[in-house]
């Protein structure tokens, strides 16, 4: 009895062949994240197809830094050096490419583009925006990953990359998961404390910006970014 037996090969290939059609027909922007980086891998492992490997390496790429990037991605089983370095490059040649050193951003609603990634994911993620004098962006950091951490986050933490930047001042940010932008109590205890340090370090603390998928909640819109007032939301 002749029975076809899909190996995870050919699941692959059918995989990679689909998603590289349709953007093929619908553009660059039709493809998820998970599947752009189809598209880079080209194949995944012996033990883990490319969607699920996909999305191993979309987890650590949202959660890692610069400097922890490649590291963090050959933890994943099979993922190897070449692989992890085509991931790593292909973010650098992105972010070189979209860098304008000369776009100052002035409004909160000018710097959600740059963030709203982290929107999508199912995860809190924690971010730092450091920015220069003339308010063009630095770096976009992941400070943390995980809901409840929020309440536990360190100044140290926030601040410490930005010192060592010589930003002068920085922007916070964080998704809810919940579709829902309003701040937390712990989101403002977290501005406060936030605040309080920046005072101390002469880094100004411009605004906590709140995302979702749709929305956003800016502290400073709803003109918040002041200790007083901010005690006046607990």
């Amino acid at each position: 009895m002749n029975e076809l037996i899909n190996f995870p090969e050919s699941a692959d290939i059918e995989a990679k062949l689909e998603i590289r059609e349709l953007t093929l027909k619908h553009g660059l922007s039709y493809p998820s994240e998970a599947e752009l980086i189809m598209l880079i891998l080209g194949s995944g492992t012996k033990d883990t197809p490319i969607r699920e490997l996909s999305k191993q390496v979309l987890g650590i790429v949202m959660s890692s830094n610069n400097e922890n990037l490649l590291e963090n991605l050959m933890t994943i089983k099979g993922m190897g050096k070449s692989k992890a370095l085509m991931i790593a490059a292909a973010l650098e040649f992105g972010k070189r490419c979209n860098r304008n050193p000369q776009v100052a951003l002035r409004t909160p609603a000018e710097i959600v583009p740059y963030i709203q990634n982290y929107a999508m994911q199912r995860q809190e993620h924690f971010l730092c925006i450091s920015l220069n004098g003339a308010r063009e962006i630095i770096s976009i950091r992941v400070v943390c990953t995980g809901s409840g951490n929020m309440a536990v986050i360190s100044p140290a933490e926030v601040f410490s990359e930005a010192i060592k930047e010589h930003a002068s001042a920085i922007v916070i940010s964080h998704n809810h998961p919940s579709e829902n932008p309003a701040p937390s109590k712990e989101d403002v205890h977290t501005t406060i404390r936030l605040f309080q340090a920046a005072e101390i370090l002469g880094i100004s603390l411009l605004d906590h910006i709140i995302i979702t998928k749709t929305r956003y909640f800016s502290f400073l819109e709803h003109d918040y970014m002041d200790e007083e007032k901010l005690f006046d939301l607990l």
